[in-house]
């Protein structure tokens, strides 16, 4: 299905990314307005806020719901700014339409649900109003842009992604991995879609911020939703992971804004470079498979096994330390041989079943 898109019309400002910045829970309407007015005075021309808050567990708070929607309104009448909000049901997108709320966002949860989908997407029909669609929990690029051409299929074309990471077993630097080649690929696939990097859930920690906004930019995403809180070592969720208005300018004002300049005699040749050494890496690749099934004729011929565990841990260890020694990080090499070795097996049971 192709996807077809109109721009997302919102408010930018040639010094700064698209930015949409606002505390992840709308808490009280004192906490929502004071922020609002702190972000309006930094130049803020869209603010975020979660009417609805379900939690991984309950027992938490899970936002106020319609209560809140109201205090969106007033943020719009009294600075001028966008407001957008999560919508996870048709309920929400019958109550934000109700009170104004200028901009749609489905969250990861959501997104990874297709019943779920379709069901917002049939309450979408006949609206027009920019939709974002966050990637799914899991990382799974088919999955996103079926999420994506559920919304545009109900006539939304004023369509947005959103990349905050995906969850991982394995916490290590960041509450969600940022897997960039994800995001990235989504571009090449859909290349008018904007994408809109969310470091706030991507890094779960404030101080990761900044890092990732510039990290994001560099790799060519469209703009930024960040987490900004008036209080927020008090926020009632997420705490972590919001900055204060004056943080998130300071942040803004320090960001580099590459150009994409035109390509140049320098670059061109360099890629020419890469070109010539990846016909050299699949001529070896091709070589190694051969050699492959030369060993899976021996298997056969003598009734060995075709996986050897013993072997196969020893490439690994031996490749990630070579690797290593040689500025490439142990991690990339492994998964690296871990393609290889798949493929080397895959070729040898051919072998084997002839």
């Amino acid at each position: 299905m192709e996807i077809e898109l109109q721009p997302l019309g919102l408010p930018s400002d040639n010094k700064r990314p698209f930015v949409i910045a606002g505390p992840c829970s709308a808490e009280t309407e004192e906490q929502v307005m004071t922020t609002a007015t702190q972000l309006a005075k930094k130049g803020c021309h869209m603010f975020r806020a979660g009417i609805w808050k379900p939690r991984t567990k309950p027992g938490g708070f899970e936002g106020n719901g319609e209560v809140a929607l109201p205090w969106m309104a007033q943020v719009k009448k009294e600075t001028g700014m966008l407001t957008a909000t999560e919508v996870a049901t048709p309920e929400h997108v019958e109550l934000a339409l109700k009170y104004g709320i200028d901009i749609l966002w489905v969250g990861a949860r959501t997104s990874a649900n297709p019943f779920a989908m379709q069901a917002l997407a049939d309450s979408l029909k006949g609206i027009d109003i920019p939709v974002m669609v966050k990637n799914p929990v899991n990382p799974d690029l088919e999955l996103w842009i079926g999420a994506l051409e559920r919304i545009n299929g109900a006539g939304i074309k004023r369509l947005g992604a959103i990349h905050r990471g995906f969850s991982s077993y394995d916490k290590k630097i960041y509450r969600n991995l940022p897997m960039w080649q994800i995001p990235i690929e989504l571009h090449r696939r859909i290349p008018n879609l904007p994408i809109v990097n969310d470091p706030s859930h991507i890094g779960g920690r404030r101080d990761l911020i900044a890092p990732l906004c510039q990290q994001a930019l560099d790799l060519g995403m469209d703009g930024l939703i960040v987490e900004s809180h008036c209080n927020p070592d008090k926020a009632w969720s997420d705490a972590s992971q919001q900055v204060t208005p004056d943080v998130l300018d300071f942040i803004l004002d320090r960001l580099v804004i590459r150009e994409q300049l035109e390509t140049t005699e320098s670059i061109t040749a360099l890629r020419k470079q890469i070109d010539e050494l990846d016909d050299a890496l699949i001529d070896l690749l091709a070589k190694r498979m051969r050699v492959s099934r030369e060993i899976g004729q021996y298997k056969k011929e003598h009734s060995m096994t075709i996986l050897q565990t013993s072997r196969y841990s020893e490439i690994l260890d031996k490749r990630g330390a070579q690797g290593s020694l040689l500025g490439i990080s142990a991690d990339c090499i492994k998964k690296i041989f871990e393609q290889i070795h798949e493929e080397s097996v895959n070729q040898q049971v051919e072998v084997m079943n002839k």
